[in-house]
């Protein structure tokens, strides 16, 4: 749908947000990258660190600042990780490769089919459109309404762009009709802002709602040998998002606030009328259904398989029979043209399991950490500090790191080294910390469906980074309190 409030290419939040800082590193972040390698991986190797130690620490320095800085796309990065990784001996080559093969590789594919096979369906724009029409009765309603609806749609269509794609248009048609002008009402700025916020934060809920959700458990369960699954996450995770987006919810009401704005009623006729013109469900929405429901319910189940199969049917195989149903002929939904996997990500995520892991497996991020440790007095602090400071430090880091899934590579694994260096427990820290990572709601870079967003012109950034630190600060604050009551009920923390 064309959007007449979307702002021209040449003012794009993309572009607005990058400034010389950001041209710099791309500019020189190879050169920075190479220079660190060479020093740290020819100096002198410290007492009490392995050699493999050391040059893990090199090839992972010039990773993350290759990462960061972006002078090449992330996966040749991945790739070049990869190779250096071989090549010095840091890590044995089988593991290296073997990367490619974990199980949370196969489980993003099959995710990334599985969001190929709702977007073409429209089974996901039908029940957005369904739950609209009934149930937004008034300004407030719908607020919640489309909240909702963000929400539920993280189940079944694990892309955070895909449903802010689906979701703008939606609100689009109900602000144009009812007459909000971008950056004048305030309607329509908590509209927008709070789809923005029940984006990220539905993310955080599911695990499959986000490739960075299933490269964080990767890293918790190789690195301390867990077995989080999906529902652990959604009961872990589920109710911070649901508290924290209670919370600002209304504190998005009370900050903008629209009394005296008018109701919804021919943006509603609007809606209803795409509603009816779609018709009865079709043929493919009702096998997509079909294959979403038994995928969910496999998932919700996975406790009791043994008992009713005599076999387990874990998170990932079963992602991969819903994927597969997805592609068969005749009663599948899409061909494997249709199917918009991101290899790059593949490949990207590959590398970074290898940088992490060599790290990990070499002790260069036991060491490391020690260093941390010791210059900034953490042993000194209680561990309820260090807890606490852990997750308030992941939550803002994406002030820093756009990326999600470099956020991700870079703070798991390091925390899970803190963690056992400081004789914490390294899963519930480390799970506390991942939940933060899709808090990425500040500025409109820091993610596309920021930008997608702020793109109606409906927002100001400033307006944004004030609703957002209030959010961020709730969030942290919620999900620190859940680590100490709520993790230890559902037996993911023993600290």
């Amino acid at each position: 749908m064309e959007n007449k409030h979307m702002q021209n290419p040449s003012t794009s939040p993309d572009k607005a947000g990058k400034g010389s800082g950001e041209s710099l590193m791309k500019k020189y972040g190879f050169f920075v990258a190479a220079i660190l390698f060479l020093i740290l991986f020819f100096m002198p190797t410290p007492e009490g660190l392995p050699k493999e130690g050391q040059q893990a620490i090199a090839i992972f320095v010039f990773a993350l600042v290759m990462w960061v800085s972006c002078p090449i796309p992330i996966y040749l990065t991945s790739l070049i990780t990869i190779i250096l990784l071989s090549l010095t001996n840091t890590w044995a080559e089988k593991k290296v490769l073997g990367t490619l093969g974990y199980e949370v590789i196969w489980l993003m594919v099959s995710a990334f089919v599985l969001t190929s096979a709702m977007i073409k369906s429209n089974l996901a724009r039908r029940f957005a459109l369904y739950m609209v029409t009934h149930f937004g009765k008034t300004p407030k309603k719908t607020l919640f309404i489309l909240v909702f609806i963000n929400f539920a749609l993280a189940f079944f269509v694990p892309s955070t762009t895909a449903r802010a794609t689906l979701m703008v248009p939606i609100c689009i048609i109900l602000l144009e009709v009812y007459k909000a002008l971008p950056g004048e009402s305030n309607l329509g700025r908590v509209m927008m802002l709070q789809g923005v916020q029940a984006d990220a934060l539905a993310t955080s809920g599911v695990l499959t709602a986000t490739a960075g959700n299933i490269i964080a458990v990767g890293f918790i369960n190789d690195l301390t040998g867990s077995t989080i699954g999906y529902m652990d996450w959604l009961l872990a995770a589920m109710p911070t998002a649901i508290i924290t987006m209670g919370i600002t919810f209304f504190i998005g009401l009370r900050v903008f606030s629209f009394k005296g704005e008018s109701t919804f009623g021919e943006g509603m006729t609007r809606l209803r009328t795409e509603l009816s013109n779609m018709g009865g469900l079709s043929t493919i929405e009702l096998r997509t259904l079909f294959i979403f429901l038994g995928t969910v319910m496999l998932w919700a189940t996975s406790d009791y398989h043994k008992a009713w199969f005599g076999f387990s049917i874990s998170v990932y195989m079963t992602a991969i029979i819903a994927a597969t149903f997805c592609l068969l002929p005749r009663i599948g939904i899409l061909s494997w043209a249709e199917a918009k996997i991101k290899w790059d990500l593949m490949l990207f995520a590959a590398g970074a399991y290898a940088a992490g892991n060599a790290l990990e497996k070499s002790k260069g991020a036991e060491w490391l950490i020690g260093k941390v440790v010791n210059t900034l007095g953490m042993e000194n602090m209680s561990h309820t500090a260090v807890y606490v400071l852990v997750v308030f430090i992941s939550m803002y880091s994406h002030l820093i790191f756009t990326s999600k899934t470099v956020r991700v590579t870079i703070l798991i694994p390091s925390f899970i080294a803190l963690a056992k260096t400081l004789d914490m427990d390294p899963v519930g820290l480390a799970l506390a910390a991942a939940i933060t990572t899709s808090y990425t709601i500040t500025l409109p870079p820091h993610s596309k469906v920021n930008a997608i967003y702020f793109s109606t012109g409906y927002f100001s950034i400033l307006d944004q980074i004030k609703y957002a630190m209030i959010t961020c600060f709730i969030g942290a604050s919620v999900i620190s309190i859940a680590l100490f009551t709520w993790f230890k009920v559902i037996g993911l923390f023993t600290g």
